[in-house]
């Protein structure tokens, strides 16, 4: 009778084993579903006649927002078994995947302003709008109203963001007086980017064998780690087509909705492609983890500034437009002051709200500047 229990109970364990997804909640396999069913909507509003541009974009924005859901989901899947600073990094790069693909599909259109202020926007929307939401409700989770972080992060994240400002505004000078340098920026581009992916090489292999203040864990895994890297490389793909659709449905929404170029790229489609930090992060600062909440926000800020926006300059030379480091001045101007004002309010590993309201109230005074640009 015992070996008959023990066969059922080895039996029932192993059942489990079989079931991908046995360790998901039931929020969150609907979750998977909505997504799913978002993006069948979407590549069926992107290919069959007669429904509205309008429509069709707000279907590829939102299916695009759920397939970064899944990429930092399953990251973090796979992170929990790799440790906070490895969880932030790997978090913070693979949910970039959907503004690496809309940025690409924008160039292969001839809409370079759309991709340049995409990751200008991907910058802005995590440093300003999104790390203010983590620091109103970090702070006032605390009992003091106090948000306490390590400052090695936020200010490693600064240095990063000032070296990319340095290129930016040098290319803008020379652009704009149209000296001997003005000639050759897509030269100065490569050779910026090729050094700046270096410097970030070697911070990422500084920050890792560098350990910071502990961080509570999330916990353990729940997914396996061939179901949590089929999900990644399932959300991967599906990034990369909804991407597509967002950018075909982007040009005509535009006239529609009488809106510019420079708002689409800085606050819609940065906003789209960033919804996973802003959900994370305020969710983990609510939580109680403010080291953690830090890191997926920071990361994401050093990923866009130091890595994805060198890369996507290299990647460009293969695409219709290339993509340079040259900006329009208000917004170099907008890159190199927001990158003083989150190493003053983050420098020091304390926030409170109205650091954390001051930065929402600069994003949205940069958004109304966007709006009226071209």
């Amino acid at each position: 009778m015992l070996l008959r229990a023990g066969v059922f109970r080895r039996r029932h364990r192993d059942d489990r084993r079989i079931e991908p997804l046995a360790g998901l909640s039931r929020i969150e396999r609907a979750a998977l579903g909505g997504v799913a069913l978002l993006t069948a909507l979407a590549g069926t509003a992107r290919y069959v006649s007669g429904v509205g541009t309008v429509a069709a974009f707000v279907l590829a924005g939102v299916a695009l927002a759920g397939a970064a859901w899944v990429v930092s989901f399953a990251t973090e899947q796979v992170g929990e078994r790799l440790g906070t600073e490895m969880t932030g990094l790997l978090q913070s790069t693979l949910g970039n995947l959907p503004e690496f693909f809309v940025v690409i599909f924008a160039l292969n259109a001839g809409e370079r302003v759309v991709a340049q202020t995409a990751i200008l926007g991907s910058i802005l929307v995590n440093a300003l709008f999104v790390l203010g939401l983590v620091i109103v409700a970090g702070s006032l989770k605390a009992d003091d109203h106090v948000m306490r972080f390590s400052p090695r992060l936020p200010n490693d994240t600064a240095t990063l963001l000032m070296i990319a400002s340095f290129i930016i505004l040098l290319v803008g000078l020379a652009d704009s007086a149209h000296d001997a340098a003005s000639h050759h920026i897509k030269t100065i581009s490569i050779v910026g980017a090729v050094a700046i992916l270096i410097a970030y090489g070697v911070w990422v292999r500084q920050y890792l064998s560098t350990k910071g203040p502990a961080a509570r864990s999330g916990g353990a895994p729940r997914l396996s780690s061939v179901t949590s890297v089929t999900l990644l490389i399932g959300a991967g793909v599906v990034s990369a087509f909804v991407s597509d659709w967002f950018v075909h449905a982007l040009e005509p929404s535009i006239r529609t909705l009488g809106i510019s170029r420079s708002f689409a790229g800085l606050v819609i489609v940065a906003t789209a492609g960033n919804a996973v930090e802003h959900a994370v992060g305020v969710v983990l600062a609510l939580k109680g983890e403010s080291e953690l909440a830090i890191s997926v926000v920071k990361n994401s800020v050093a990923q866009i500034a130091a890595f994805l926006y060198p890369l996507l300059v290299l990647v460009s030379l293969l695409t219709a437009t290339t993509l340079t480091f040259a900006l329009a001045p208000v917004y170099t101007g907008a890159l190199l002051g927001t990158a003083v004002i989150i190493w003053q309010i983050t420098g020091d590993g304390e926030a409170t709200p109205f650091e954390g309201a001051a930065l929402i109230a600069a994003f949205v005074i940069l958004a109304s500047v966007a709006w009226f640009e071209s």
